[in-house]
């Protein structure tokens, strides 16, 4: 078949498949750290109880790495991208967002390492 009828007949069907939806995702992984950054600049760590502050800024940062994974899914719903790159993309941000944690879990205290090391 000719490109020009798989196109009819994807705009016959309302399929309109594009290779950049996912590419959304990105934005939730500049916002995912933002929250606790904030709240680790604002709030003083030698309280050990809990922070209201700190925990809004966990609250809010869960709540941007599940819409990073609800995204693609909502997209392959809708037949904007295909599932097998809704598939890439949840491994994707799986490996994504656990390098962000893992950098914040090392990085994160102030125990031992420090920038000046690095």
């Amino acid at each position: 078949r000719s490109s020009v009828s798989r196109q009819r007949d994807a705009q016959r069907h309302g399929r309109h498949q594009s290779q950049y939806w996912p590419l959304f995702v990105l934005f939730f992984y500049i916002l995912s750290p933002i929250p606790y950054c904030i709240a680790r600049r604002l709030v003083d760590d030698t309280d050990a109880t809990s922070n209201a502050c700190k925990e809004l800024a966990v609250f809010l940062t869960t709540g941007i790495v599940v819409s990073a994974f609800g995204l693609p899914i909502v997209f392959a719903r809708a037949e904007l991208i295909y599932w097998g790159a809704c598939a890439l993309v949840l491994t994707g941000n799986t490996v994504i967002f656990a390098t962000i944690l893992g950098f914040f879990l090392v990085f994160g205290s102030n125990d031992d390492f420090s920038w000046q090391q690095w």
